[in-house]
């Protein structure tokens, strides 16, 4: 009998399969705990260097008024996140909340290419902005100096306010007591708990986890000599409402198409799974009963996220009959799927 989905026959796969679900996730491996940096990645050094710029210039934190903040951030713009930082807001929510205070429409877009802007330059001061960009900044720095000089405002007691924080919960007298004593270690463990440690970051470079296995892909495909398209985020394929990673051979004939998922998240991999199958189903559209589907669907996943469902996994395997390869068995995906018939090296 077959050991792994994509040696095994449909008879097999229906009658069995457990036995390559478990297979399956024998073979998916964590790679949570080590992190790529990417390009934006900020270091303690740096982020400390900014933090006692802004902390000078605000008298530590006696003066938080936005004009001196506001230089601060042109003459060092690492300190923006570490403003950020204080506030416990994402570029989004920084820029929803100061249109919420002051009128002036900040688009999301905005603040996340400024926020990545001054993460890919830490050292250099920003070039004198456009009028229309300057107001944008100020806006923000604006809100974020009258938010941290207010703290938490009092609400319901079954809710809790983001400001509610060790830092901010008094306003500028939090920020300067913890500026001057420190936190006790069981409120930053609290804070963490709460905030979840590395989790923007784990956010800003999950293009590149998922990046990784892609160039895997890539190079066999490259080194079997297999055209393919390998269409980029959100674009547009007709016949396709969401586009897969990988057309074989063009998107105007797909034979074959492939999904590279990673997750270490149960909840996330039931959502790829979901669209993995809507795949299959695609497929299928239109095609007789028993018949064979329009295109082949691969699924080349990995993460621990896929190893917890396991009802799910079975579904992953039925809808692309049995086409599921983890990342260590990317080199059998030729030989082992319609992609054998494009091979040209």
């Amino acid at each position: 009998m077959a050991v792994f989905p994509f040696e095994a026959t449909a008879e097999e796969l229906t009658a069995e399969p457990e036995i390559f679900v478990k297979a399956v996730c024998k073979l998916l491996e964590s790679e949570f705990l080590v992190l790529p940096k990417g390009d934006g990645f900020i270091d303690y050094p740096t982020f400390d260097k900014a933090y006692e710029s802004l902390k000078k210039a605000t008298i530590a934190f006696t003066n938080i008024k936005s004009d001196v903040v506001y230089g601060v951030a042109l003459s060092v713009p690492v300190s923006f996140v570490v403003l950020r930082s204080m506030l416990g807001f994402t570029p989004p929510e920084w820029a929803y909340v100061t249109t919420q205070q002051t009128g002036l429409e900040i688009p999301q877009n905005f603040a996340r290419a400024l926020d990545r802007y001054v993460r890919i330059t830490p050292s250099s001061p920003m070039q004198t902005p456009s009028e229309l960009k300057a107001r944008r900044i100020k806006a923000m720095v604006d809100t974020a100096c009258q938010l941290l000089r207010d703290g938490s405002p009092a609400v319901r007691e079954d809710k809790i306010h983001r400001l509610d924080k060790a830092d901010t919960k008094a306003g500028a007298d939090s920020i300067q007591l913890l500026a001057d004593v420190g936190v006790p270690y069981s409120m930053l463990l609290y804070e963490r708990f709460l905030g979840r440690p590395f989790a923007g970051h784990r956010d800003a470079v999950s293009e590149l986890v998922d990046g990784n296995l892609e160039a895997k892909i890539e190079d066999v495909l490259t080194a079997a000599g297999i055209s393919f398209v390998k269409t980029k985020r959100a674009q547009r394929v007709p016949g396709f409402d969401q586009a897969p990673d990988f057309i074989i051979p063009s998107q105007l004939n797909p034979e074959i198409v492939i999904e590279a998922k990673i997750t270490e998240d149960d909840g996330t991999a039931r959502d790829k799974i979901t669209r993995i199958q809507h795949l299959a189903a695609l497929s299928m559209g239109g095609v007789a009963p028993g018949a064979e589907p329009k295109f082949e669907v691969i699924a080349c996943i990995g993460g621990r996220g896929f190893g917890v469902r396991r009802e799910d996994m079975k579904k992953l395997l039925l809808a692309t009959r049995g086409k599921v390869f983890t990342v260590k068995q990317i080199d059998q995906l030729i030989d082992h799927t319609k992609l054998a018939r494009f091979r040209t090296k």
